[in-house]
């Protein structure tokens, strides 16, 4: 019998129980050592990590991780297609972020596109199951059932954004509403009559805000009759509705070629439009490229501002006047409050509605004036 054991401990690897007997301490303290314990003295912790080196053996995250009920994992969830994803500067903001702010903790991260209904569904079993602890979940789109399905089998998720302001899921999000405002409110103080916008996709809710920012800045000055509203009546998480109609609003995806689409689409109805305000850099740089093709100087022509401050907007030419949101801190800010959630980190402050609503942060954009305006 002895001799079997020994078999089956070369098969399946050194035990706990092997490196605690090789070390000469027990295997509570052995198990301190590689969990990274400071509650050991440096010559038990040398012994230890020398019968590991000289035993070959190899920690079971998994086990130790069921055993706590834990799986140390959180998932970054991106529905969207992989074109989107690395084209735009936008979510590898919000990667950083995230990842800065769990560098310093034991969880793993996994990212992962939601490409179609079949892959949400797998995912939702995935997380029914308890594979991760947690999911972060970025550009949803109105329709979106994931964060509902999370929510209904139990795991902690926080949003980017939101799907509407009646938002349940706990979020975080920029002031869009008022971003869109200044952009616009800073053409019209640079004398442009003919101010156009290229919106983002409006299942959007963040399209439909920077939508509603522009309409209202324009009533304001007066422009037309599209004002839905005050600021201080609607705030940044009850914005005014948005007519998506108009001559000079066109929507596009928040990509380059929506952006060029778009463009194109507002000198054939307006030729004569002197401004732009794009939702997103990205879509910017495709309207500053129909504008060159159209032969439109830029700002002499049309003064264009864009939406996110990424570096697409620091790299144009001329650079790209624009909307700054934090979207490093964002990501931070998301891991902050699932982590809270989740019962392993503080609580994260932020605008909190009556008791029992879910907790949600507005983190505030500014204007950065560059030579496109």
């Amino acid at each position: 019998m002895p001799a079997a054991r020994g078999g089956d401990a070369q098969k399946t690897g050194p035990t706990l129980e092997q490196v605690a007997a090789r070390a000469g301490v027990g295997r509570g303290t052995a198990s301190r050592v590689i969990n990274g314990s400071p509650r050991v003295s440096e010559r038990t912790r040398a012994a230890v990590q020398a019968a590991v080196a000289e035993l070959g053996y190899v920690p079971n995250r998994a086990a130790r991780a069921l055993a706590a009920g834990s799986m140390d994992a959180i998932a970054l969830v991106v529905p969207e297609q992989e074109n989107r994803l690395f084209a735009e500067p936008y979510f590898s903001e919000i990667l950083r972020g995230v990842s800065a702010e769990l560098a310093d903790t034991d969880k793993q991260l996994l990212l992962t596109l939601i490409r179609d209904e079949r892959s949400r569904d797998r995912f939702t079993q995935y997380a029914a199951a308890h594979r991760v602890d947690g999911v972060l979940l970025v550009s949803v789109h109105a329709d979106d059932p994931l964060p509902d399905l999370l929510r209904d089998v139990g795991m902690p998720a926080v949003l980017s954004g939101r799907r509407s302001s009646a938002e349940v899921v706990p979020n975080v999000d920029s002031d869009n509403f008022l971003g869109a405002q200044l952009a616009v409110e800073h053409l019209i103080g640079r004398g442009r009559r003919k101010v156009a916008t290229v919106t983002g996709p409006l299942d959007m809710y963040a399209a439909r805000c920077r939508l509603a920012g522009y309409h209202e800045a324009l009533a304001a000055a007066g422009r037309h009759g599209h004002g839905q509203g005050s600021r201080q009546a609607a705030g940044p998480a009850h914005p005014p509705a948005a007519e998506p109609g108009g001559r000079l609003v066109v929507e596009a995806d928040f990509t380059e070629e929506g952006g060029h689409r778009a463009m194109r689409e507002i000198l054939e109805r307006d030729p004569d439009v002197d401004a732009v305000f794009c939702a997103s850099d990205v879509m910017a740089a495709g309207a500053r490229l129909a504008l060159r093709e159209a032969g439109r100087d830029v700002p002499r022509d049309v003064a264009l501002v864009g939406f996110d401050d990424s570096a697409v907007a620091r790299h144009m030419d001329p650079p790209l006047t624009t909307v700054k949101q934090p979207i490093e801190e964002m990501g931070r800010a998301m891991v902050r409050m699932l982590l809270g959630l989740m019962g392993t980190g503080a609580d994260v402050g932020g605008d909190r509605a009556p008791t029992g609503e879910r907790p949600q942060l507005v983190l505030p954009t500014e204007l950065i004036r560059r030579g496109s305006s």
